[in-house]
Formats: structure tokens, C-alpha cells, sequence
């Protein structure tokens, strides 16, 4: 028997696009005024980036894991990434603060953000040029919405190499909007991004409103195959640290790798 979705989250102003519109022209015109505030780095109290970015380095030692026991094991590194030539897109980038991190890290190929919020993408390119780095002024933002957006026109012939997610589906979980076939948006994200995805491509999400189970269960078990040949697959984690509650292992936030592969 197919393992069952897990309940849906309680719909919230965070999944709305008038949220979002709201902050993101907030925090442009404060960075206008001041180019120096740059706006909310999302799981930045969880160092989420840096993880992210050790985690993708083709050079990470996993000798330092905060959770090294039996039930995490350590992780073997993204498939096929190489950062000269790794094509990047970045799910609800807000004011691209992930992207430009990679690209400081030498990540120099393809990279391009987009946000369903023109304002957040005024935002990132705003930044960009306000940036010393001239590398920065390469990274691409584009306005497209994830769920509804036309995918030939913001993706590679034979699909991204990375496609990265640090806390757009929590916000897409928190929409009380439907799809065509009466589902809760959510339902349908994995569906999208296998098809944004490259064979043999990777998805790492970061979420603060999922666990690692039930994040699986999202992408692995109930996303369904696209074309009935390719599925996403989980190929590894992020540490972070953990704590005990009640005997009880958890984290505050999750990042999980989810590879796309034939279905056998």
C-alpha cells in the first residue's frame, strides 16, 4: 500500500503572493536608502547557507558531521556537480542571497533565481550591482512562478543540473489555493521540479515546516514518476545540529538531496 501524504499544513498569509509582494518592496526600498541591508536570509540562525554550500563543495570532509551516528550515516556528495560548469536555478530566491554565495564560492556556471514576486527579483538585481564582486552582476533573476510558469522558457534543453529550494515549498505548503485536480498546490511541486530537472540532476530543499520523513514522502513517495520513467530519489542530507526532547532526536530545520533517476 502506497504510504499516505502527510497532513497538510494550516494555511497562513506566508503562502500568499500579497505577502511576499509586501515584504519584498519593504525591504527594497530599505536597501535603497541603505544599500548596505540587504534583507532576511532565510535559516540564517540555522547557518543554512554555509551548510549548503559545505555540503555541495566537490572538496567537503564529512569527518566534522554534527550528526555522525547510526540513524544519520555519512553523506556521499551530490552526483555529477561540477562547479565550473553546473547549471544552478534557485526556486523562490528572495533577494538571491543563495545564488550569490555560490558564485563568492566559485561556483561559475549557469545560475539563475526566480520568484513569483517582481519585487523580490527588483531586489536581487538591485543587490547585484550594489555588490563590489563583479561576478555577482552574472547571476541571472528572472520572474516565474514555479507552479503555473512556462518551463522551456527558464530551462536548459535537457534540464538544470541543481535545483535548489530553501524554504519556497514551506511557503507553497502554507497556500490554501488549489490546483486543477482540487489539490492543495503543494501537492503537485515535485511534479514541477522533476521537470525543471536534468537526468540524473539533484533537488536539495531546505524546510523549517517539514520533517526529513515527511519530506521524503513529499518528493519520493508521492510525487508521481514524470512519463512513468523518471522519479526523484533521495541521494543524501545536510547536518545540522540536533537536540533530545522527551527522548525524542530533532532538528529545527531539514535539508534533504533528492537525485532524479530512471524508474526501474
Amino acid at each position: 500500500m502506497a504510504e499516505s501524504k502527510p497532513a497538510h499544513l494550516e494555511p497562513s498569509k506566508l503562502g500568499t503572493k500579497a505577502y511576499w509582494d509586501a515584504l519584498y518592496t519593504t525591504e527594497l526600498t530599505t536597501h535603497t536608502s541603505d544599500p548596505s541591508l540587504e534583507g532576511t536570509v532565510w535559516f540564517d540562525d540555522s547557518d543554512a547557507e554555509a551548510k549548503i554550500l559545505s555540503y555541495l563543495s566537490p572538496n567537503r570532509d564529512d569527518s566534522d558531521s554534527d550528526n555522525e551516528d547510526d540513524d544519520h550515516p555519512p553523506n556521499p556528495p551530490p552526483h555529477d556537480l561540477t562547479p565550473s560548469t553546473a547549471s544552478i536555478l534557485d526556486l523562490g530566491c528572495g533577494n538571491g542571497s543563495l545564488l550569490f554565495s555560490l558564485r563568492d564560492d566559485g561556483w561559475s556556471g549557469h545560475l539563475l533565481g526566480v520568484d513569483y514576486s517582481p519585487h523580490s527579483i527588483s531586489l536581487a538585481k538591485s543587490i547585484a550591482q550594489s555588490r563590489e564582486n563583479e561576478n555577482l552582476k552574472s547571476v541571472e533573476f528572472k520572474v516565474w512562478d514555479v507552479l503555473n510558469g512556462d518551463i522551456p522558457s527558464i530551462s536548459p534543453p535537457t534540464g538544470w543540473d541543481l535545483v535548489l529550494d530553501k524554504g519556497t515549498f514551506d511557503a507553497v505548503s502554507l497556500s490554501s489555493e488549489t490546483d486543477s485536480l482540487g489539490r492543495r498546490i503543494n501537492e503537485g511541486y515535485g511534479e514541477r521540479v522533476l521537470q525543471l530537472l536534468k537526468t540524473g540532476g539533484v533537488f536539495l530543499v531546505t524546510s523549517c515546516n517539514w520533517t526529513e520523513t515527511e519530506l521524503r514522502t513529499w518528493f519520493e513517495t508521492s510525487t508521481a514518476p514524470n512519463d512513468g520513467k523518471t522519479k526523484l530519489k533521495m541521494a543524501g542530507r545536510v547536518d545540522y545540529p540536533s537536540f533530545s526532547f522527551g527522548g525524542v532526536k530533532g532538528q529545527t530545520i531539514s535539508t534533504l538531496c533528492f537525485e532524479k533517476v530512471v524508474v526501474e
